[in-house]
């Protein structure tokens, strides 16, 4: 399977908010991909993508595509035009959000490390948690730091 990424299909993210709103083709799904995640983004002017986030077990990279994008990190907002890349370590270090300043849309892709069916985004803004498993979807404050046994019958 072939995909271009100026111009492969795009849909609407599930989860849309004003300020937040974009396009997004999961290529690496659609490619039946098993260690990889890949995924091409397209946000329209004054849009950014998800929260500012890290993931606990991921890797991230971000590719410049089309236009220009500003990516906020822990060291500053810095622009990318098409064919900037940057990587995105697992852990704090790696905190991102993309959001599109300029007066045209704009795309980037975004290849990712596969850590099987686990996923935890920690977004420092909110202090909470996006965990993700088979049959297992939350956003959870992390203002409480719990004992191993605390609430255990």
């Amino acid at each position: 399977m072939i995909f271009n990424l100026l111009d492969c299909d795009l849909a609407e993210q599930a989860h849309p908010r004003d300020g937040h709103r974009f396009l997004r083709a999961m290529v690496g799904q659609a490619a039946e991909a098993k260690l990889t995640g890949f995924s091409v983004y397209e946000l329209p002017p004054g849009e950014a993508a998800w929260a500012y986030h890290y993931e606990l077990n991921r890797e991230e990279w971000l590719i410049g595509v089309a236009g220009e994008v500003v990516v906020r990190t822990p060291a500053g907002d810095e622009t990318l035009r098409a064919g900037d890349v940057t990587c995105f370590p697992a852990g704090a270090e790696g905190a991102h959000q993309v959001r599109n300043d300029s007066a045209a849309p704009a795309r980037f892709a975004m290849p990712s490390s596969w850590a099987g069916d686990g996923y935890v985004a920690v977004r420092p803004d909110s202090n909470t948690a996006l965990i993700v498993g088979p049959g297992f979807r939350r956003i959870v404050p992390l203002d409480e730091d719990l004992g191993y046994w605390e609430r255990e019958p």
